[in-house]
């Protein structure tokens, strides 16, 4: 049996997972039925769960629920390999001696050795050899930020902080890890080693250096199986996006050329890990020691759900939805009480929390017991949904919209996340504005779809931001009106990010910003906001709005169906991510196809600024009736 680092991390997570994926092997290439290679006993079991992985639709078609397409990741895919290129091109720069990188897996460098009858492998994204060593560089697309956040002091609360990384020629390394270096005159040892722990939760913030961790153990798994081919001592790098770097618009055939910008940054930095690699090495071998095991007894029974199983992540495990997770209602579960992630206190003083309630039994809201519920808007909640009522706050939303300045310039950008900087002045992962709606409302309801509708939209992938700008402010008074949003905070962010780079527009866009205000706000709350206009400490405290619909979600695909008849169901392009990938695949489409993705997008961003109009309107009719409804 072969196992790839890929493949390793992935049967690590639990001992089910390699159970069932080796379950579903053998479902898609037996010849045998199913019934002559299971045990009679576990028949029941093992046909629900496969049950749950396929199914046969109406018209034949068999579908893999396992399989899960990520088209924002595939349409991304081209801007991924330019960061493991251009790190390859780095590091023959930075390093000298023979780098050795391919855009193609097969081929890079590969490292393999076999332990209790099973091939482990790897193949690595950067190698680099030097006369006294050879550098190992594992590439990946996140950036840096993360990292030179990790900080510590001579105080566990207060007082200065530093990093715990050193930064050197574009290197940054543990400081701990430093010969000479005066760490306690910055932090004290064991505060240091409390935050550099963190980088061995591999299901944190430790997640990549985990899989180098897995990688050094294969490669001197090899070197241990061939002691003559290991003349030389090895080093460990992650290669991730410079979060400093600023673009410079450099381009040769109209490609972007990464240059060291104005601050002396580059596009990728390097952090050498080989302290916390040959740390985590006891971690990953007993690691290895169980996922032996687990392919020896191929135990695919249920196993407790937590963070391995990754929930609601882009590491979300294959399984947990179809299998693992599948108990867990789409509606109302006992994970849907707001602002919830310290969990609740039982009888007992001790606390509960995310996956553990549904480990517990505790699957539905309704399954907490109501002694454990004691907060206001988690009370508000349950008694929704027990009684079938909605909560609604009058005075609170009344108050709210009465303090919104007309006109209501009802705004959203769409944006393009981006792991390498396309435009001038951009940074890694920069949500870039290709597109926005804008309704404007002249006075309370005196707003028309079509005719007080304004849509910028990008023509090309060319860099079109200072005509957004100007199309924007054309239509915008930065010194009068609301600019509204649900998440205004997005919109603000974006606004602001253009006044960075585009200073000619700097004071005008910076006032628009300052008007910002969030539908979110009269639905839900806002403590500032209500404090300043005279409501009590608990009613500040509190939502304003509450319907079992909403399962604990006040996102606008939420809210929209409690107060209007609009849906997305039927739109062409149904949700950002969808409008990602049609912008990002513009110069592969033909010129027809184009044509209808334009006016898709259109559509789209339209309804998300029309559905804001007709919630507020709603919301606004709401308030002046007598009862609710």
């Amino acid at each position: 049996m072969a196992i790839t680092k890929t493949d390793f991390i992935n049967y690590t997570r639990c001992r089910r997972y390699v159970a069932l994926e080796e379950l579903k092997k053998e479902r898609l290439d037996a010849d045998l039925t199913y019934e002559e290679y299971k045990e009679k006993e576990k028949q029941e079991q093992l046909e629900e769960i496969l049950g749950s992985i396929f199914e046969t639709t109406e018209e034949g078609e068999e579908i893999d629920h396992t399989v899960v397409v990520n088209r924002q990741l595939e349409a991304m895919l081209p801007y991924y390999k330019t960061v493991e290129m251009e790190s390859g091109k780095l590091v023959a720069q930075q390093f000298g001696g023979r780098t050795i990188y391919a855009e193609k897996t097969k081929e890079q460098v590969s490292y393999e050795f076999s332990h209790n009858g099973i091939r482990y492998l790897c193949y690595v994204d950067i190698y680099n050899e030097q006369e006294d060593c050879i550098n190992i560089i594992e590439v990946k697309a996140t950036t840096s930020k993360k990292y030179e956040e990790l900080m510590a002091g001579l105080e566990k609360r207060g007082g200065e902080k530093f990093p715990i990384f050193h930064k050197k020629d574009n290197i940054f390394r543990l400081k701990g890890e430093i010969p000479g270096y005066p760490l306690e005159t910055e932090m004290t040892y064991e505060n240091y080693e409390e935050k550099k722990n963190k980088l061995l939760d591999r299901y944190g913030i430790g997640k990549y250096i985990h899989d180098i961790a897995v990688q050094r153990m294969i490669i001197e798994g090899e070197y241990k199986e061939n002691p003559k081919g290991m003349k030389k001592e090895i080093h460990y790098y992650l290669a991730v996006l410079n979060s400093k770097y600023i673009f410079d618009g450099t381009y040769e055939d109209q490609k972007p050329v990464y240059n060291t910008d104005s601050n002396g940054n580059d596009l990728i930095i390097f952090f050498q890990v080989d302290g916390i690699t040959k740390e985590y090495q006891k971690y990953v071998l007993a690691e290895r020691e169980s996922l032996e095991r687990y392919i020896l007894n191929m135990d695919v029974s249920k196993v407790p759900l937590g963070e391995s199983c990754g929930m609601k992540t882009y590491n979300e495990c294959k399984f947990f939805k179809p299998i693992c997770g599948k108990c867990i209602p789409p509606k109302n579960s006992s994970l849907n009480y707001i602002r919830n992630g310290h969990g609740f206190v039982k009888e007992d003083g001790t606390r509960i929390k995310g996956l553990e309630l549904i480990n517990e039994g505790y699957i539905k809201m309704l399954d907490v017991p109501e002694s454990w519920i004691q907060k206001k808007n988690h009370q508000i909640q349950r008694e929704c949904l027990e009684n079938h009522t909605v909560y609604i706050n009058r005075e609170k939303i009344k108050a709210g919209i009465e303090s919104i300045k007309y006109p209501i310039y009802h705004f959203d950008f769409e944006t393009m996340p981006c792991p390498v900087p396309r435009f001038k002045g951009e940074w890694p992962y920069i949500q870039s504005p290709f597109e926005f709606s804008l309704h404007i409302e002249s006075a309370p309801g005196v707003c028309d779809k079509q005719k007080d509708n304004i849509i910028f939209l990008a023509e090309t992938m060319n860099d079109e931001r200072e005509e957004l700008i100007k199309t924007m402010l054309k239509y915008m008074d930065p010194d009068k009106g609301t600019l509204f949003a649900q998440n205004v905070g997005f919109e603000k962010s974006r606004i602001k990010e253009l006044a960075i780079m585009f200073p000619e527009y700097r004071e005008p866009l910076l006032k628009l910003r300052d008007r910002g205000f969030d539908l979110l706000w009269i639905i839900n709350n806002n403590k500032e906001l209500y404090k300043s206009l005279g409501f009590d400490a608990e009613d500040c405290e509190t939502m304003n709005y509450y319907n079992e619909k909403l399962s604990g979600s006040f996102s606008i695909k939420k809210t929209l169906p409690v107060f209007s008849d609009l849906s997305y169901a039927n739109l062409v392009v149904k949700n950002g991510t969808e409008a990602i990938v049609e912008y990002a695949n513009y110069n592969n489409m033909s010129k027809e196809e184009l044509a209808l993705k334009k006016e898709a997008l259109r559509i789209y961003c339209q309804q998300d600024t029309w559905a804001m109009v007709e919630i507020l309107d709603a919301l606004r009719k709401l308030v002046e009736t007598e009862s609710v409804k």
